[in-house]
């Protein structure tokens, strides 16, 4: 099965397993692979004096990782996934890092030491 009807298959809520069997959290987001992706670059102008401009300058884009990172999560396809147990955390799982997607679970092919964090 190909990465993209793999990742088809995930919903939000769904808890992850990591490649050794520990429970990662639960998807956050699922973003489907966008080849076309433009990744947005941090404003190098003053954002301006209004309330509003403030705001939209420091708004979070997703996925809140490196450009580089970002352009091939996006390219790609990615899940953002909630850590356990805190939930105080996240970290991107490449669509091609998921293993397998069975009985309402998403198990990975690598350990969570090795997913990107959110910054």
């Amino acid at each position: 099965m190909n990465q993209q009807t793999t990742i088809s298959r995930v919903t939000t809520g769904m808890p992850v397993v990591d490649a050794a069997g520990t429970e990662v959290g639960t998807v956050d987001l699922v973003q489907r692979a966008d080849p076309n992706a433009v990744t947005v670059q941090a404003p190098t102008a003053d954002p301006g004096s209004s309330l509003d401009e403030l705001i939209e300058s420091t708004a979070v884009e997703e996925p809140d990782v490196p450009a580089d990172l970002a352009a091939r999560l996006l390219h790609g396809g990615y899940l953002k996934v909630t850590t356990e147990p805190t939930g105080a955390g996240a970290v991107y799982v490449p669509a091609e890092r998921i293993a397998t997607v069975t009985d309402g679970r998403v198990r990975l092919d690598v350990p969570v030491t090795e997913l990107p964090a959110e910054e």
